[in-house]
């Protein structure tokens, strides 16, 4: 390969583009009008613009995305994590118009990134299992009855997805039912596809997984495990690698079953298999994710393996530059920097970052999408930037991650930061008297942190902007009171006077996705009133009190923190 699109967003695709640079080739970049100034259009080689509309008409825009690569000049494409990156039809698309696809093939996506034939699969080479139904679910009726046969708790995913888009977690059977209406909204808007199916939940289980990378010469290697436990919302929030407080012998497990699974599947490139390990110590194969992993940097920083550039490797045709599992190097976390208010159910913010200022230092790595002055869009996931602290053991990497997160600045935004400072003196995470922590464990045992001063939108005083000459990005600087008409932006939808006691307000900005009761109807304090769709995540609004509310916002309306939605009387 000579020139590599990236068809991905934020701090994966300038991960991507420094792998490439360090591999000899050059990377292209697509952004949509929302990301317009963003820092992986300006750090790429070349940026190409995908024009305006939600991810549907942007980054998940097959056509749009080849069209690009062929005017580039690009003779691959990589996919990076999340929006295509797990499309089989994406990767077979990529491969007939005659590029190099940066990936396993889009036969082996299908049969492993279809989580139901995942099963069967790893069913074949002896994984463990938990019950689960034998395909996608057709409705949410047939969710419940599958809830009443199989039994409570009870997992509801994505078919098509992974990272935690589309999973829902039913405790009472009079849940499933709406829960897996959300779980195929929240599927489809990630995906592009919205079938769900269903399976056991492990109470209180460990997330561990394994890296494994594969070539066209035989050779498939596990780089080693990862535990990846601590999550919200069924997305990890800190990952470590290697996988801490397990048995030699579980490892070794983990490491078989990982390899078994791919080899049975013919896997070629890079990829994860997940497994759970419960409180009795069971391990449950979970799925497989056909991709990169947002983790990977701790399990590069505990192997000295470059996985972005095998994966470029394995795509030009080239062997492994490793054929076993490294012996790991010491200890390495990693802290997803959302953009987030922990203090608040880590409800999304999207907005303006006025400063960014992360740490440096020993053992400091930082993989970021932003910088001062960037803008969170509100229809992207809520991911800043991964802060990795690498030690010679998880003492020292703890040491050293309590001392970069005390340095770390964000302002503009709320951020998970509080979280991160918290969990690493919390006797569970630290483990000194055994690793306490599960999948649900910030919603059942967390302590919490304060939430975040509430900060009001602030217009960017850029000087630098880009002009699209035949939909190529240019740079282009213009005075600063000239940007705002040149780019178009607006100021966010928000507020404009104190509201009444009898309102229902926007808790975040977003969409205002669904109203899950009619105008005039009494409702309950606590009642889910409505559905507001942010960073790629649905958040309910609570009833603040009971009376008859009255709507004022219609569904589908873009919103701004703070807007009266409708009131209660």
């Amino acid at each position: 390969m000579k020139k590599l699109l990236i068809a991905n967003r934020g701090e994966i695709a300038i991960r991507i583009a420094r792998a490439a640079r360090d591999y000899g080739v050059a990377s292209v970049a697509i952004y949509s009008d929302a990301d317009a100034g963003s820092l992986h259009a300006e750090l790429a080689d070349e940026a190409y613009g995908l024009g305006p509309g939600r991810p549907a008409e942007t980054y998940l825009n097959i056509p749009k995305i080849l069209d690009i690569a062929h005017r580039a000049g690009a003779d691959a494409v990589h996919p990076g994590y999340g929006f295509l990156s797990e499309r089989a039809e994406f990767a077979q698309a990529v491969l007939d118009a005659g590029f190099i696809w940066v990936g396993p093939a889009p036969a082996v996506i299908t049969a492993l990134g279809d989580k139901v034939e995942a099963r069967r699969i790893a069913a074949q080479v002896g994984a463990p299992l938990v019950k689960g139904s034998p395909g996608p679910l057709a409705s949410a009726a047939e969710a419940i009855a599958f809830a009443r046969q199989a039994g409570l708790p009870l997992a509801i995913k994505a078919a098509f997805g992974g990272g935690g888009r589309g999973m829902k977690v039913a405790r009472r059977l009079e849940e499933v039912g709406e829960l897996f209406e959300s779980a195929v909204r929240e599927a489809t808007e990630a995906f592009g596809r919205g079938e769900c199916y269903a399976e056991q939940f492990l109470d209180k289980p460990r997330h561990i997984e394994a890296q494994i990378i594969a070539d066209a010469h035989g050779h498939t290697v596990v780089l080693g495990t990862r535990d990846c436990s601590l999550q919200r919302r069924n997305q990890k929030l800190v990952e470590e690698a290697p996988a801490p407080f397990i048995t030699s012998e579980q490892r070794a497990s983990i490491h078989d079953a990982a390899r078994a699974i791919c080899a049975k599947a013919g896997y070629i490139g890079a990829g994860t298999v997940e497994f759970l390990l419960s409180q009795n110590g069971v391990i449950s194969f979970l799925e497989v994710n056909t991709r990169l992993q947002v983790e990977h940097p701790v399990t590069e920083e505990t192997t000295g393996v470059d996985i972005v550039v095998e994966q470029l490797r394995i795509a030009d045709g080239l062997p492994l530059s490793v054929t076993e599992t490294p012996v790991p190097r010491g200890h390495a976390f990693e802290f997803r920097i959302n953009a987030e208010d922990a203090g608040r159910g880590f409800l999304p913010t999207p907005g303006l970052i006025t400063r960014f200022r992360p740490p440096t230092g020993p053992g400091v790595r930082l993989d970021a999408g932003v910088e001062s002055g960037s803008e969170i869009p509100s229809c992207y996931d809520s991911m800043m930037a991964k802060l990795i602290v690498h030690g010679a053991t998880r003492e020292e990497a703890l040491r050293r991650a309590r001392r970069a997160l005390a340095e770390f600045r964000i302002e503009g935004v709320a951020s998970v930061l509080p979280f991160h400072r918290a969990v690493l003196h919390e006797p569970d995470f630290i483990g000194e008297d055994g690793f306490r922590v599960y999948t649900n464990w910030i919603e059942t045992a967390f302590r919490g942190v304060e939430t975040a001063p509430r900060v009001d939108a602030v217009e960017g005083g850029l000087l630098r902007s880009f002009i699209e000459i035949d939909g190529k990005r240019h740079v282009l600087s213009v005075p600063t009171e000239l940007f705002s008409s040149f780019s178009g932006r607006q100021p966010a939808t928000r507020a404009t006077a104190p509201p009444s006691e009898d309102a229902v307000l926007a808790p975040i900005p977003g969409t205002l996705q669904q109203w899950l009761v009619e105008d005039g109807a009494e409702v309950t304090e606590g009642e889910a009133l409505a559905l507001i769709e942010a960073m790629k995540m649905e958040t309910r609004i609570p009833a603040p009190k009971s009376g008859r509310i009255q709507i004022k916002i219609e569904a589908g309306n873009a919103i701004g923190l703070g807007l009266e939605l409708a009131t209660i009387g």
